[in-house]
């Protein structure tokens, strides 16, 4: 029996004696099924052939990603904080390196997921962490690919963690996407890709798949913006190397504004 991994998606499955025949995640319309045909590996055969970097993106925050890149190739983020770290999304990949360097920062608290695209191997990485709990909206529950007692379903509009931190349902992507809060400094979002970073690192954009091109409605975006209005924050963090460090209140107010008026 193997837990099988999605090389398209990265998501990790419940243990099988055979490679599952498909991908639901893959074969939904905001994801794809690699034209070559869905294609399976596991934990072992990723740490044999990709290695992470942890790199520090800002005062008590590292982006952790894979080398070569793995599946849509994510970064997820390790928050440090005074009362205990949090990983924000996971990455496939967790080598004995890792391991070292994450628990002499600290270790992990509690991970928390934005949305399905990112479950990945969530398991293993809470696992190799003293069983942290792993943190995933209920309304994106049944998208799981790994079952485990350690995954705890919240059903809030926010959740509350510690020292001020919480997780904020937004919507849009998934019915359960969320974004992480933290007042640290000026205050900063971790966002995954529910709400987009974009290239010019100076505004946002927001999809419903972004691999086929599917915009979010202005209604959508309005939600995703009312959720995350009252907070106050300079910087926000994507997915994917994109970050804006200062002004990105102004930047997702403009952004907005400016989205809206273009799809109406």
């Amino acid at each position: 029996m193997k837990h099988y991994i999605c090389v398209t998606c990265g998501i990790q499955y419940d243990a099988a004696a055979e490679a599952p025949t498909h991908c639901p995640v893959c074969e939904d319309e905001r994801q794809y099924v690699n034209p070559s045909g869905q294609s399976w590996t596991t934990f072992d055969q990723i740490q044999k052939k990709h290695k992470n970097v942890i790199e520090l993106v800002a005062p008590n925050l590292y982006a952790i990603y894979s080398t070569p890149d793995f599946a849509i190739g994510q970064r997820a983020h390790l928050l440090i904080t005074p009362h205990g770290n949090i990983l924000w999304d996971c990455i496939a990949n967790l080598d004995a390196s890792t391991i070292d360097i994450i628990q002499r920062l600290g270790g992990i608290r509690a991970i928390a997921l934005s949305h399905p695209h990112y479950f990945s191997t969530i398991v293993e990485w809470s696992h190799a962490f003293g069983h942290a709990p792993v943190y995933v909206h209920k309304l994106d529950a049944s998208w799981l690919g790994r079952h485990d007692d350690v995954i705890k379903l919240w059903d809030s509009q926010t959740l509350d963690l510690w020292d001020g931190i919480k997780l904020v349902l937004c919507g849009g992507h998934f019915p359960g996407a969320n974004v992480l809060y933290s007042p640290a400094g000026k205050g900063m979002l971790l966002v995954g890709d529910v709400i987009q970073v974009s290239s010019d690192r100076k505004t946002m954009s927001f999809m419903y798949s972004y691999p086929n091109n599917i915009p979010l409605s202005a209604a959508e975006v309005k939600v995703i913006d009312d959720a995350v209005k009252p907070y106050a924050y300079d910087a926000m963090y994507g997915a994917f190397g994109k970050y804006v460090h200062t002004g990105a209140k102004a930047a997702m107010d403009f952004s907005v504004k400016r989205y809206i008026q273009h799809i109406r």
